[in-house]
C-alpha cells in the first residue's frame, strides 16, 4: 500500500470514530412539559426539637474524704464496689492520733485535780471573807484563781473531744448506700488535711437513675421547659435510643468562646445499666409535639397561581381567589385541585414545625393541596435512531434488539 493510499484509509477510520462517538452519545430529546405538585391532606404527626450535647450523670453523687492527716494503712473497697451507709472504706495509722487523745486526758486529769486544789482554797477564803478575816484582796484573788482552774478544767474537756473526734476520723466510712465510682488513694499514702478536705472515694448512690447536663444555645433555650420528652444517644451505644425527661432548666448561663449557654437537667433512668458517668450524650429535646393532627406541606401556602405560567397547562381552570385578613395570622389561604380546576380555600392553622403545618380547619382528609408547579419530562428517541444506520458504525446499547 503506498502512503496515498495510506492516508486516506486514516482519513476514512478517523470519520467513522467521529460519527459512531456522535452517534453513541447523542442525547435523547425531551419534551417538557408544566406540572402541577400537588400534596394530600393527610394524619400525621408535627413536632420541633432542639438539639444539644451533654454529659451523663448520677444524680446523687457524694465526695468521701477525711477531716485528719496521716498515713492509709487499710483500704477495703475498690472500683465498683457496692457499699452500704456506715460501711468501713479505710483507715488511717492511728498511732499519731491515739497519743493524742491520751495527751489531752492527762491533760484533763491535771487540770482536775488543779481545779479541786482551788475549789477547797475558795471555800476557806470564802468563810475568813465572810468573817472579814481577810483583806478584800485576798479575796478576790482566791476566787480568780478558782475560776480559772474551772476553765481549764472545761478547756481540757474539749480537747480530749477534739482528739477522741480525731481518732474517729481515722475511721473512714461511707455515709450513703451507693457503688465507689473512683479511689483517689492507695495504701501507704500519706493524705494532707490542713487546708482543705482531700478526696478518697467518689460514690454514687444509684447508678439506675441517671441524669445528663445538656448545654443548650441561648436561640433554643427560650422553647425549653420543664416535663418536655428528650431523647438520647451515647457513642457507646450508637444503635440504642435512650429517653428522658426535663426536670430543670437552670439560669445560670456559661460563656465560651463569646458563645452563650444554659444547663437543662434531664432524668434519664438506667435500668439495664448502660448509662455509665462521664459519657457525651446526644440530646434532642422535643418543644413541640402533637400527634395524629390533620397537617399539609407549610409550602402549599407559598403557592399563587398565574396565568401565564398556567396556560401552559392544558386544562387547568382556576377559580376566584380569596383573601384574608392579614392581621389574623391564623387563617391562610391554599389552593386545592379538584379535577381539573383550581379553588382557593381558607383554611385555619395551628402549629407547624420545619415541614409541615396543622390544619385545624377549612380542608378535609385526601383533598389535593397545591404546592407549586414542576416539569413533566417525557423522554423521546432521538432522530438518529429511527433513521438508517451504517453497518460499520456502533450500535447504542440495546438498539439492535429484535421485537
Amino acid at each position: 500500500m503506498n502512503k496515498k493510499n495510506k492516508k486516506y484509509l486514516i482519513i476514512l477510520v478517523a470519520i467513522v470514530v467521529v460519527l459512531g462517538a456522535a452517534f453513541f452519545f447523542w442525547p435523547s430529546h425531551q419534551k417538557n412539559e408544566m406540572a402541577l405538585d400537588v400534596a394530600a391532606v393527610q394524619n400525621g404527626d408535627i413536632s420541633m426539637s432542639v438539639t444539644a450535647t451533654g454529659t451523663v450523670e448520677p444524680i446523687t453523687l457524694v465526695e468521701v474524704g477525711t477531716q485528719v492527716s496521716g498515713v492509709i494503712s487499710k483500704i477495703y473497697v475498690d472500683y465498683n464496689s457496692v457499699v452500704k451507709a456506715g460501711q468501713v472504706l479505710a483507715e488511717l495509722d492511728t498511732r499519731l492520733l491515739t497519743s493524742e487523745l491520751e495527751t489531752a486526758n492527762a491533760n484533763l486529769s491535771s487540770k482536775e485535780v488543779e481545779y479541786q486544789n482551788q475549789l477547797k482554797n475558795y471555800n476557806r477564803q470564802k468563810e475568813l471573807w465572810e468573817k472579814q478575816a481577810i483583806s478584800k484582796a485576798d479575796w478576790e484573788n482566791a476566787e480568780m484563781t478558782y475560776k480559772t482552774a474551772k476553765l481549764a478544767v472545761t478547756s481540757s474537756q474539749a480537747a480530749v473531744l477534739k482528739a477522741r473526734t480525731n481518732l474517729g476520723y481515722a475511721t473512714i466510712t461511707s455515709t450513703i448506700d451507693g457503688v465507689v465510682i473512683s479511689r483517689a488513694v492507695e495504701e501507704g499514702q500519706t493524705v494532707a488535711a490542713s487546708f482543705s478536705t482531700p478526696t478518697l472515694f467518689t460514690i454514687a448512690n444509684d447508678l439506675t437513675k441517671m441524669r445528663v447536663i445538656a448545654n443548650v444555645d441561648e436561640a433554643d433555650i427560650g422553647n425549653v421547659a420543664e416535663g418536655q420528652r428528650v431523647s438520647f444517644t451515647v457513642d457507646a451505644y450508637p444503635n440504642d435510643e435512650f429517653a428522658g425527661t426535663v426536670v430543670q432548666v437552670r439560669l445560670e448561663a456559661t460563656t465560651t468562646s463569646n458563645v452563650v449557654t444554659y444547663e437543662v437537667v434531664i432524668d434519664a433512668p438506667n435500668p439495664d445499666l448502660k448509662l455509665k458517668p462521664g459519657l457525651t450524650a446526644n440530646v434532642n429535646i422535643y418543644t413541640l409535639e402533637k400527634n395524629n393532627v390533620l397537617k399539609i406541606p407549610t409550602k402549599a401556602f407559598r403557592f399563587t397561581p398565574s396565568q401565564d405560567i398556567l396556560k401552559q397547562i392544558p386544562g387547568i381552570i382556576i377559580g376566584q381567589a380569596v383573601q384574608v385578613d392579614g392581621r389574623d395570622k391564623s387563617k391562610k389561604v391554599v389552593w386545592v385541585k379538584a379535577g381539573n380546576k383550581l379553588v382557593s380555600k381558607i383554611v385555619t392553622v395551628g402549629v407547624a414545625d420545619e415541614i409541615y403545618t396543622e390544619i385545624l380547619d377549612g380542608l378535609q382528609k385526601d383533598e389535593q393541596v397545591v404546592t407549586g408547579l414542576g416539569q413533566k419530562m417525557e423522554m423521546v428517541p432521538a432522530p438518529s435512531e429511527q433513521a438508517e444506520t451504517s453497518p460499520f458504525m456502533p450500535q447504542r446499547p440495546g438498539g439492535n434488539k429484535k421485537k
